[in-house]
Formats: C-alpha cells, sequence, structure tokens
C-alpha cells in the first residue's frame, strides 16, 4: 500500500504528494485526512496523507516508509481534502497552507528534537555523562555547551547516539482528576483499621460515606471535604476509591445577555423568507440567498428559524459573523434557542479552547457552529445551511496565505453538501447585490422593521458651521444636547469614532513638521494612557517629545481626534455620565469584549464609545441615541471602496438606536454633509446609493465590472524594488490578452512599512482564461530566484483593499 502525503514543509519544489510505503501493521487503520509523521530528507516532518493507493510510478525499493501514526481517526474528511486543492489553486497558495488553516493552530506540528543513546556504557565524556544523570532520551535543546554539540555530534556519526525529531500537538488534551468512591462497606472496613490518631483520615472517611459510590472531580472532594490532597492520596492506596483522569473540554466564557428562548412570529417578509430558504434546503439545492434586510428588520430571527428547521432533519449549520465583539452577542442568541448544540469558534479563545470546540465538532456533539471567519472549515460533514451574517464586512477575507474569501468558501461547501447558503446584510456590498440583480443569488428583502418601529431620525451635522460658530470641541451643539437630554432620562447612548488612541498625529505649529515613524510613512498616534507615540503598522513606540524635531519649537500640538481623547472630552463635558470605551487598546485582554458589553447590557454605563467593533450587531432596548463622532475618517481613503465602506458603517451604526420600543434619533458630524454616501445613509436607501455608486464604479472600470489582483512587491532598496515590480508588470502584460488592463507599477499608498519600500500593480479584467495559469508562473520566477535577493512578492485575488 502506497500513502501519498502532502509534507508540512512550505516551499515551491515540494508543494506536492510525496509517495510513501504503508508499513503493514498501519495498513488496516490508516485513512486519507490522518496526520501522519514520516522522513523528509535528513529530518522527520509532519505530513497529511492525502490518498491511499496499491501502486506507483517511482521504483517502490526506493520508497520511504511512514514513521508514525499520529491520529487513528481523520482529522480531514474528503470533503476537506477536496476543498483544499481548490483553495490552493483559487488563492494561488501552497497545498500545505490550504491544509493547515482548516485545522486549529494546536494540531499543527510541534518539532522538537531529542538525542537518543543506544548503550550509556559508551559515552565516555564526563561532561556529556552527567548531563545525561542515566537517560538514554533527552531534549536537544538542554545542551547549551557548543563544545558539547559539537561531540554529541561525532558520538552521532560514531551510531552511538542517534538524533531524533519527535513531533507532537501544540496542545494537549485537557484532563481532569476524578475519584469513584468505594462502597459503604468497605468505607467501614478501611474506618475500623485506622488509628484513632488519624484524625484527618477518619474526617474525610465520614465525607466519603456520605458520597459512596459516587464518581466526583478530586478538586470538588479536596474543596467541601476541607482536606489536604496527601490525606486523599493516603486513603486511596487503602482502597477507599479509585482515582482516574478522565479528558473534559476548556468551555469558554458563554456571555449572558438577555435574548428570548422561544422562536418569535414573524413578519409576512420574514415568513416568505424562510419559506424560500426552507423549499431550498429541503430540495437539496445549492442556492444562495441575499437576505437584504434594514437594520433591525428581524435577519437574526430567520437565521434562527432557518437552522432549527436543518437541525429537525438530522443536519447541521454554521453561521460567520464578521468580528469577535459580534460573537458574544450571536453566540449568546444561539446558545439560548439551541443549547449546547452550540460550538464557538474565534480568535479570542485560547488555542486550548478552539481546540476542544473543533473536538467538539469532529466528534458530532454539536450540530450548530458560531464564529469567525475560519470557521466556516468546520469538520462537518452533513451541513444543512451556511450563513453569513454583516456578509459585506471586509473581515471574511483572510489578508495572508492562503488568501481565501470565506463567501467562497461558503458557496463550494454549499455544492458538495448541496445545502442553502444565506448572505445577510443591511447594506449588501456591491458584487453580491449585483449578482442578486442578475439572479445569480436569489434576492430576499426586509423592508420593514420586525417590531414595526420606524428607523431612527437622523441628523447629519455640518462640523463647518460649528467651527464658523467657534465650537472646536468634537462635540457639536446639537449632539451635546441629545446626549445630555438622554442622561436625564436614564437611556444609554453609543458614540461612534473610527480612530483608536488619543491624537492622530503631533504636528509642530511653526515649521509643520508631523512626527513620523522612522520604518513606515505614516505618521505616529499618539496614545495619552502611557504618553506614548505608536506605528500602527510596524509597532514602533517612542515617547512624546517635549520640542519639535526639526526646528527644536517647543510649539508642538497634538491634531485629530481619537477614542481616547473622546473619552476625555465626554467627561469635561458630562461629569456625571458612566462611560465605557470599547476599541483595540481596551478589549486586549482575554474575554474583555464580553465584559463591556454584558456590562452595558444591564445597565452599568450611560455611554458606549468605540471604534468599528460597534457599530454592528449590538442589540440592547435601551439604546436610543447613536452619534458619529467623524463620518470622514473612512471617505477620503484612497481605496475605491472607500465611499462604500462609508455608507455601511453609518447605516450599520444608526441601526444600533430604536430597535425595541423607544424611538432612536442620530447624529453624523461631518465636514462633507454633500457627499452621496452620507446623505444616502441618513434615509438608510441602499438602491438609490448602489445605483450611483455602479455609475461610478462603471466609468472607472472597477468591481463589479472587472476583476482585479494586486500584486505587491516589496525591498529594502527602493531601487531594486523598482526593478523587480517593473520586471512582473512586463511579464503579465507580455502574457495576458489585450483586453486585460496593467495599472502600474506604481508605489503603494503606504510606501515604506517596516524599513521596506512597498511597489504594486494592479490587474484589471473582465476574462481572463490565462491569469491563473500566468500568476503560477510569475510565482514560480519569485520562489526560485528574485526571493534569494531579499524581495517579499504577494499575490490577492479580489482584494479587500488596494492600500
Amino acid at each position: 500500500m502506497i500513502a501519498e502525503v502532502i509534507v508540512d514543509v512550505a516551499a515551491y519544489p515540494i508543494d506536492r504528494p510525496f509517495d510513501y510505503a504503508v508499513p503493514y501493521n498501519m495498513q488496516e487503520v490508516i485513512e486519507c485526512g490522518v496526520r501522519v509523521k514520516v522522513p523528509f530528507g535528513p529530518r522527520k516532518v509532519l505530513g497529511y496523507v492525502v490518498q491511499l493507493k496499491m501502486e506507483t510510478d517511482l521504483d517502490e525499493s526506493k520508497l520511504k516508509p511512514i514513521d508514525e501514526l499520529i491520529d487513528l481517526e481523520p482529522v480531514l474528511s474528503n470533503e476537506l481534502l477536496k476543498l483544499s486543492k481548490i483553495v490552493a489553486r483559487e488563492t494561488l497558495a501552497y497545498e500545505i497552507d490550504a491544509l493547515q488553516v482548516m485545522l486549529p493552530a494546536a494540531m499543527r506540528g510541534k518539532y522538537e528534537k531529542f538525542i537518543e543513546v543506544e548503550e550509556l556504557s559508551e559515552i565516555e565524556n564526563p561532561a556529556l555523562v552527567s548531563l545525561l544523570k542515566g537517560r538514554t532520551r533527552m531534549p536537544l535543546k538542554q545542551v547549551t555547551d557548543p563544545a558539547l554539540l559539537k561531540i554529541i555530534k561525532e558520538y552521532a556519526k560514531e551510531g552511538i547516539i542517534t538524533v531524533d525529531t519527535a513531533i507532537s500537538q501544540r496542545t494537549k488534551v485537557k484532563t481532569v482528576r476524578m475519584i469513584h468512591i468505594a462502597n459503604a462497606e468497605k468505607l467501614q472496613a478501611i474506618d475500623e483499621t485506622i488509628h484513632a490518631n488519624a484524625k484527618k483520615q477518619k474526617e474525610l472517611l465520614e465525607w466519603l460515606k456520605g458520597h459512596a459510590n459516587e464518581t466526583i472531580v478530586v478538586a470538588t472532594v479536596l474543596r467541601e471535604s476541607s482536606i489536604q490532597a496527601p490525606v486523599l492520596k493516603a486513603l486511596i492506596k487503602k482502597g477507599a476509591a479509585i482515582e482516574s483522569s478522565v479528558e473534559t473540554y476548556r468551555e469558554p466564557d458563554a456571555p449572558k445577555l438577555r435574548d428570548t428562548e422561544v422562536p418569535l412570529n414573524l413578519t409576512d417578509e420574514q415568513r416568505s423568507a424562510l419559506d424560500l430558504v426552507n423549499k431550498s434546503s429541503d430540495n437539496n439545492t445549492p442556492e444562495t440567498f441575499l437576505l437584504h434586510g434594514i437594520t433591525g428588520s428581524g435577519k437574526t430571527e430567520v437565521y434562527l428559524q432557518a437552522i432549527s428547521h436543518v437541525l429537525k432533519k438530522g443536519k447541521e449549520a454554521i453561521v460567520l459573523v464578521p468580528e469577535i465583539s459580534l460573537t458574544p452577542q450571536m453566540t449568546s442568541r444561539f446558545q439560548q434557542r439551541f443549547g449546547s448544540l452550540v460550538a464557538v469558534m474565534h480568535s479570542g479563545l485560547s488555542a486550548g479552547e478552539k481546540y476542544d470546540e473543533w473536538r467538539k465538532i469532529h466528534r458530532k456533539e454539536v450540530k450548530v457552529v458560531v464564529g469567525a471567519r475560519s470557521a466556516i472549515f468546520a469538520p462537518f460533514e452533513n451541513i444543512g445551511i451556511i450563513i453569513l451574517d454583516e456578509e459585506h464586512e471586509s473581515t471574511y477575507k483572510q489578508e495572508d496565505n492562503p488568501r481565501y474569501h470565506a463567501r467562497d468558501v461558503a458557496i463550494w461547501r454549499s455544492e458538495y453538501f448541496n445545502c442553502p447558503v444565506i448572505l445577510g446584510s443591511a447594506t449588501p456590498s456591491l458584487e453580491s447585490y449585483a449578482r442578486a440583480s442578475k439572479g445569480v443569488y436569489t434576492l430576499l428583502e426586509l423592508s420593514k422593521r420586525a417590531k414595526n418601529q420606524e428607523l431612527p431620525s437622523v441628523t447629519v451635522v455640518d462640523m463647518r458651521e460649528e467651527l464658523k460658530d467657534g465650537n472646536r470641541s468634537m462635540f457639536s451643539v446639537p449632539l451635546a444636547e441629545a446626549v445630555r437630554i438622554r442622561l436625564e432620562k436614564k437611556e444609554q447612548i453609543v458614540l461612534f469614532l473610527n480612530k483608536r488612541g488619543f491624537s492622530s498625529f503631533v504636528l509642530c505649529r511653526d515649521c509643520g513638521t508631523v512626527v513620523q515613524c522612522p520604518n513606515c510613512d505614516i505618521s505616529l498616534t499618539y496614545h495619552r494612557s502611557n504618553e506614548s507615540l505608536k506605528c500602527h503598522y510596524c509597532g514602533h513606540e517612542e515617547v512624546v517629545p517635549l520640542k519639535c524635531p526639526e526646528c527644536e519649537s517647543e510649539h508642538i500640538r497634538f491634531f485629530g481626534t481619537g477614542t481616547q481623547k473622546a473619552e476625555e472630552e465626554i467627561a469635561k463635558l458630562f461629569p456625571a455620565a458612566r462611560v465605557l470605551r470599547m476599541d483595540v487598546d481596551t478589549t486586549r485582554q482575554k474575554g474583555s469584549h464580553e465584559r463591556i458589553l454584558r456590562k452595558f447590557s444591564e445597565g452599568g454605563a450611560d455611554i458606549l464609545l468605540g471604534t468599528q467593533m460597534i457599530a454592528k450587531g449590538l442589540d440592547f432596548p435601551n439604546i436610543t441615541l447613536v452619534g458619529v463622532l467623524a463620518a470622514d475618517t473612512t471617505l477620503h481613503l484612497a481605496d475605491f471602496r472607500a465611499a462604500e465602506k462609508t455608507f455601511q458603517l453609518m447605516t450599520q451604526v444608526s441601526g444600533r438606536a430604536g430597535r425595541h420600543e423607544l424611538a432612536g434619533e442620530v447624529f453624523i458630524q461631518t465636514y462633507t454633509p454633500e457627499h452621496y454616501a452620507i446623505e444616502l445613509a441618513k434615509t438608510q436607501h441602499y438602491e438609490p446609493f448602489y445605483n450611483m455608486e455602479m455609475g461610478t464604479r462603471k466609468q472607472y472600470g472597477y468591481p463589479p465590472f472587472f476583476y482585479i489582483t494586486l500584486i505587491q512587491f516589496s525591498h529594502e532598496d527602493l531601487m531594486k524594488v523598482i526593478d523587480y515590480a517593473d520586471k512582473g508588470a512586463t511579464f503579465i502584460k507580455n502574457s495576458l490578452s489585450p483586453e486585460t488592463f496593467i495599472i502600474g507599477p506604481a508605489s503603494a499608498a503606504i510606501s515604506r512599512v517596516n524599513n521596506r519600500y512597498r511597489y504594486q500593480c494592479l490587474i484589471k479584467y473582465k476574462k481572463e482564461p490565462k491569469l491563473i495559469e500566468t500568476l503560477q508562473q510569475l510565482i514560480k520566477m519569485y520562489r526560485t530566484s528574485w526571493m534569494k535577493d531579499g524581495l517579499l512578492m504577494s499575490v490577492d485575488v479580489d482584494p479587500s483593499s488596494i492600500f
């Protein structure tokens, strides 16, 4: 028997399966999708079995055998193995990267070298004898003396010592110590043999008698009986209980946010949308639905009832949310409806928790997965529905290899399982809405709020007029007045600002110098909490200068606004207000998203101030006011999606207000109130925005009228990066059809990051049959020769932004 194995080595010549002989003792148990340990060159590496066969084109006598079987059960199903090939091809990634992205990080190989001694008596070096301390096997990393390493190398040449690579998982299965307590008669018999002076043993025995024949966790026994571990150990030796280690799961903290456990009555629109999805599910047709519902229209209830429908048929469901901050509230809703059938997967979990959630899914102990992007690869084998909430979000696109989009993976998986996909959003991406308009997707509309509430009234405040009136605060007069009224009424407020930190940049008023990052072409951001300037690209940090670094003037000031500064200003204007800030800086700690949202949901704060992470998904009854402090932060980016992103953000954040009985009000502060993205977000009118934006995209040849691929080059030497970018662009131009446009190469919007200069070129095409083949050739040139010269090149098919 021969196994085709993809080895854990990401390198160009190795990106293919290798044949290995399957030892006789493994032939009965080995399956496709298991991990194995195989010899590869001089070392041992982890590999994935992708195919089993009975013959090979190679000389069988030269085939190396598989060293060790790591799994008895496949960790990747046949469907996921097929999917990895699609992901690798479509994203131009190594197949090993595509396989590994499907598994939790805990299951990727951890390599450790060991030295093994056949016969200790043959070791004559006293220093090595003393280090070994009678052991025949020890980790090589424990040998730190270079002279000893040299001696070990000589022993290895003579065959006295062998160096072996151990491959293990990064995270172990968690176990808990349990005891099964003996019956009452046995406990009584033991009691009679114990000396009267052993008071603690007598005391513990009395406690154990009260729990005879029970199986209890050791920690619980010690806590409830108030007895120390050695006493218990002594009684176990005497036969009072049998100790064992039982495998357990690390349970992620489940957020307790108020929600309903029973299905709600649906509106007519919700019912007709649900009926169409259920019909597709019953007919086993892989249909993609775009559920376009205004904020508060009850999209989540449609998801919940569509999932109930597939669960009754014994099938499984995957639900994706774009941000970790949405996961607590979504998870809470799903867990209240489906109880222990729900597993959670997102980046806020520890490696161990992710591994345990993955094992629950793999063992078919759960039926529903709620999570961020990577949950799309959940190892279900009978999927009945896949749902992407807020489908327009850019976080569904992976930024590094393999650069997959969760929406594409969802559609590939739905075609395999013949099940529906729901893409839900109040502000769908232009590409998705265009596909729905053409009939590629089925469009489902929810035009009214679920409880028939009015949409919040939206006021756009022109900050230019505020400046003319002498108001230099980040709060306009109408917004400050609205906040004051809400605080008096004990209602809650959400304030949104898409910048973290205290202030955007530090500028000298005398010479105009802005304090820049020494490694990147970007200004440093001031963080008040530790009086430092930070670069959000490379992580560089420095203390705030007291004088201008150029002209030594002391007139150095902070400009722009961040969430820290906004928090300080709220404290000045509304000293009695209780404020919670939610941004990257306040949510670094594990579980902090849940803590902040739980506190806010329980009325522990009046104002929730935050960045993009609070703009969507939140559903709290007491929020009646939403304030957007600066709508222009996303509008003027050098990105063709800038207007779309601004419209989406404004619509989403406006939708947090007035979702229940209390009416909502929204204030959007901006310096460009006349822009159509802001004007149309005011009324939540998606179709007019879609039509205007499509006109602009058509005029300039951007998606959805053209597909785009971004190729980025970076090097520490400016002249070299220009030279390679030119070579790359010329090769592409000569290989592709004349109808395909090549823009660039040109300097990237941020031309230097981490001391590397960045150039990029953009390929725009409607139909390009040679694209994948050409890009593979370009990648081959890069991996075989350009890479050695220090160049870094990335190819992103359908990028989420072109920075």
